[in-house]
């Protein structure tokens, strides 16, 4: 794992709180790098939180979100890798992984309305307009995942996914994830537009470009995205990130002063 660069410090005046006892419990979050293959090489999407949310606000980050307890919902029709597999690679239980993947599947869909589903295991939908509307109910809940695929006879593609990597957020903070990061590929037919309240902006960019754009002071990341664009950077094409074999071990970022400044640290 490349280590963090010397820029990455926490805000000028930002007060380093103390760790509660005991720590608060992390939530299970997923998120998902969806890539494309562009002119010039790997594009990744990305989305631009909006300034003054609770967590995170003003970062560019990539589409994800927290667990829903229906997320684990085992009547989902489910094609590819089985869920203790998941559980193998994220080191959890099998329960947790089946929802992972689904929240996955889900906040990709709320977030950049690409659909990671089809009518079977060997197709996947091209025009998501039809589900424009569900979309919206699934944001504001009105409605589980799993309802959404039973009610359009919709298969989830747990194949089209890719475990990546694992990040919990320091324990001096007051919100807390766990979050699981997956690797997908834009489908064919499929657009994503970034058409969530949660963002103000979206775009497609070159890993190295959007890190080019954080040294400029034009993009804030925080150090799990500033990292796994950094990884997704020595991937040429979509094919080749879809390919790598990863070792996943949870990392458990630190803040520790040095001087005037609040640094980022790495803990696997």
């Amino acid at each position: 794992m490349p280590e963090l660069p010397e820029e990455m410090v926490l805000p000028e005046g930002f007060v380093l709180p103390e760790v509660p006892d005991p720590p608060v419990t992390p939530k299970d979050a997923a998120t998902v790098m969806l890539v494309r293959d562009g002119l010039t090489g790997l594009e990744v999407f990305l989305l631009r939180r909006v300034l003054g949310m609770a967590f995170a606000g003003g970062m560019t980050v990539f589409p994800g979100g927290g667990v829903d307890p229906r997320d684990a919902d085992t009547t989902i029709r489910w094609h590819g890798e089985p869920a203790d597999w998941w559980a193998t690679r994220f080191g959890c239980a099998e329960s947790l992984a089946r929802s992972l993947v689904c929240a996955a599947v889900r906040e990709t869909y709320e977030e950049s309305g690409v659909l990671l589903a089809g009518p079977d295991g060997d197709s996947i939908v091209s025009d998501t307009r039809p589900y424009h509307s569900a979309r919206q109910d699934l944001v504001d809940r009105k409605y589980s995942f799993a309802e959404f695929l039973g009610t359009h006879d919709l298969v989830l593609r747990a194949d089209l996914l890719r475990p990546w990597s694992n990040w919990v957020t320091p324990e001096p903070e007051p919100r807390r994830y766990d979050t699981r990061f997956f690797l997908a590929a834009l489908p064919a037919g499929q657009v994503a537009d970034g058409a969530t309240t949660e963002a103000d902006d979206a775009a497609w960019q070159q890993p190295n470009t959007a890190i080019a754009d954080w040294r400029s002071g034009t993009r804030s990341l925080m150090p799990p995205t500033w990292m796994t664009l950094t990884e997704l950077s020595q991937h040429p094409d979509v094919a080749s990130a879809m390919a790598s074999s990863r070792t996943i071990s949870k990392v458990l970022p630190k803040l520790v002063r040095e001087g005037g400044k609040i640094r980022v640290t790495l803990d696997t």
